[in-house]
């Protein structure tokens, strides 16, 4: 019966962590194909310029792969050490999470503030050399959801000192389009826009963070359940 048991969660955790560390792959090479191929798209932030979009995703990609790995071979292997190390993590990450979640919403306004601060200050490295990434990123952003600077096309005027805006700021984009104050811009900031999206977006977003909140429960269940069905069997430690 207890060997039984300890079958079936062994499965079902080498299943579960099996598609984890599947997701791990999809996202590791969507990260490097990204830095391969949009190697000159950057960063908004010039405090962070390593936080780029296929930075991240590498970052989320080897996260997820290593945690995946760590659950499978366990598994596999009924390992205790493999499995500890396994739970382990998942508890560091969950940990990790709701400390951001509540230090977020303690310092909603105070990261609002500092958010708009160093994306106004990043628009001043636009058009200076070895900012590519930064104005690629500004232009991508720009042009995809209809806004112009951080928060309205003014911080341009400020930031390049000089009354003028990038053309992806116009409303009908064409060569020098940005350098005529009288030509249509977009009237609202990009922050504004992205607080919208996340506004309109947050039952969505509630909905993935349950999820990944509940897969990661399961995953840390899983684990400890086998790690006390290998240790009451009595299973010794395996290299």
């Amino acid at each position: 019966m207890a060997r039984g048991c300890v079958c079936c969660v062994k499965y079902m955790l080498f299943l579960f962590n099996l598609l984890f560390w599947l997701g791990g792959c999809g996202l590791l090479g969507v990260g490097v194909w990204l830095s391969v191929s949009q190697g000159s798209f950057a960063t908004l932030s010039p405090s962070f310029p390593s936080l780029s979009a296929a930075n991240l995703i590498i970052t989320l990609g080897t996260v997820v792969m290593i945690t995946g790995f760590l659950g499978c071979l366990g598994a596999i292997k009924e390992n205790k050490c493999l499995l500890l190390s396994f739970f382990i993590v998942l508890l560091i990450i969950l940990f990790a999470e709701l400390v951001l979640l509540i230090l977020f919403f303690a310092h909603t306004d105070k990261v609002r503030d500092n958010a708009k601060k160093d994306l106004k200050e990043g628009l001043v490295l636009y058009n200076t050399d070895n900012n590519a990434g930064l104005r690629d990123a500004w232009n991508a952003i720009q042009g995809e959801w209809r806004c112009c600077g951080v928060m309205g096309h003014t911080d341009w005027y400020t930031a390049l000192q000089v009354n003028q805006v990038p053309d992806r700021c116009c409303q009908h984009v064409f060569p020098g389009c940005g350098h005529n104050s009288s030509n249509a811009f977009w009237t609202k900031g990009c922050y504004e826009k992205v607080e919208e999206w996340l506004d309109d977006n947050r039952h969505l977003l509630g909905t993935i963070a349950l999820c990944v909140l509940v897969i990661q429960l399961l995953g840390m269940a899983f684990s400890m359940t086998l790690y006390q069905q290998i240790h009451r069997a009595g299973k010794k430690y395996e290299a």
